[in-house]
C-alpha cells in the first residue's frame, strides 16, 4: 500500500488542476483559489469565453495561471480529447474539481423524462465522464485528488430543489466514495464538498421559490459566498487534506449538523 505523505501547507506550485463548470459561480472561485495557490489550472465550461480578470488564456495569478478551454461534461467523447490534450500539453492531471452542475424544481409527478435525463446528465454524467477518464491516469502516476460539487440537498432529501437534482447529487456522493476507496491504495483521493445555499447565478433561481431564510434557517446568518465552498474545495485538493479521503465535508452555515 502506498505511504501517503504527512499533511502540509495547501500550496499547489508545479501541480495541474482540471475545474469544471468554471465559467462563474463555484467553479469559478474554485479556479481562481487554486491557482492563487500555484497550480495550473485547465479551467473549463460549456460556454465559449470566461471573464478571470484578464484577457484571453493564461491569465496570471498569485504563483499560478488559468487556461480556460470551452467542454462539454456531458460528452464522453470530448472528455476524452480534452483529458488526453491536457496529458500531453501539461504532463497529466494532479486535481480533478468537479463543479458543473444545473438545478429543477420540477416535484416527482411533473418532471418530465427529458428532465431527468438532463439532470442525470449534467450532474452525474458530468461528473463520472471527467473521473473515468482521469481516475486511472491517476492511479497508474501514483497520486491524484478528486473533488466533486455535491449538496446539502442530497443528504437532507432538498431544500428547495426537486428529486431529480437530489437524486443525482446522491449519485455523486456514492461515487465518491467509492472512487475513494478503490483510489485509497494507488495514492488517489476523492471526496465531496456539499455546500448549503451559496448566492450563485443557480442559486438565483431557488431563491424565487421556498428557499431558506439566512436569518431563519442559516445558524450562522448568511448565505454562502462562492469563496467559501472554494476554500474547502482547496483544502481537499491540497496537501492540507492527506489523511482524508472519502468524506463529504458539508460547507452550510450550520444549516446541517452531522
Amino acid at each position: 500500500m502506498t505511504l501517503h505523505p504527512l499533511s502540509a501547507p495547501p500550496r499547489l506550485e508545479g501541480q495541474v488542476a482540471l475545474v469544471t463548470g468554471a465559467a462563474g459561480g463555484i467553479g469559478r472561485a474554485t479556479a481562481l483559489t487554486l491557482a492563487e495557490a500555484g497550480a495550473t489550472v485547465i479551467a473549463t465550461d460549456i460556454v465559449d469565453t470566461a471573464d478571470y480578470g484578464a484577457a484571453g488564456s493564461g491569465a496570471p495569478n498569485a504563483g499560478g495561471t488559468i487556461h480556460y478551454r470551452r467542454y462539454d461534461v456531458t460528452s464522453a467523447a470530448e472528455t476524452e480529447a480534452l483529458i488526453a490534450d491536457v496529458s500531453e500539453t501539461h504532463g497529466g492531471i494532479d486535481i480533478l474539481i468537479l463543479c458543473a452542475g444545473t438545478i429543477s424544481h420540477r416535484p416527482l409527478t411533473e418532471a418530465s423524462d427529458d428532465e431527468w435525463q438532463a439532470m442525470l446528465a449534467v450532474n452525474l454524467f458530468g461528473v463520472v465522464n471527467p473521473v473515468r477518464a482521469v481516475f486511472p491516469k491517476m492511479q497508474a502516476r501514483g497520486y491524484g485528488k478528486i473533488v466533486a460539487l455535491g449538496s446539502i440537498a442530497a443528504k437532507i432529501g432538498g431544500v428547495a430543489s426537486g428529486p431529480a437534482y437530489v437524486a443525482a447529487k446522491s449519485a455523486v456522493h456514492g461515487l465518491m466514495k467509492w472512487v475513494a476507496k478503490a483510489g485509497a491504495s494507488s495514492g488517489v483521493y476523492a471526496s465531496v464538498v456539499a455546500p448549503g445555499p451559496v448566492e450563485t447565478p443557480m442559486w438565483q433561481t431557488v431563491t424565487q421559490r421556498a428557499a431558506p431564510s439566512a436569518n431563519g434557517n442559516v445558524p450562522l446568518g448568511r448565505y454562502g459566498q462562492p469563496e467559501d465552498i472554494a476554500q474547502a474545495i482547496l483544502f481537499l485538493s491540497s496537501p492540507q487534506s492527506n489523511w482524508i479521503t472519502g468524506t463529504v465535508l458539508d460547507v452550510n452555515g450550520g444549516m446541517l449538523m452531522d
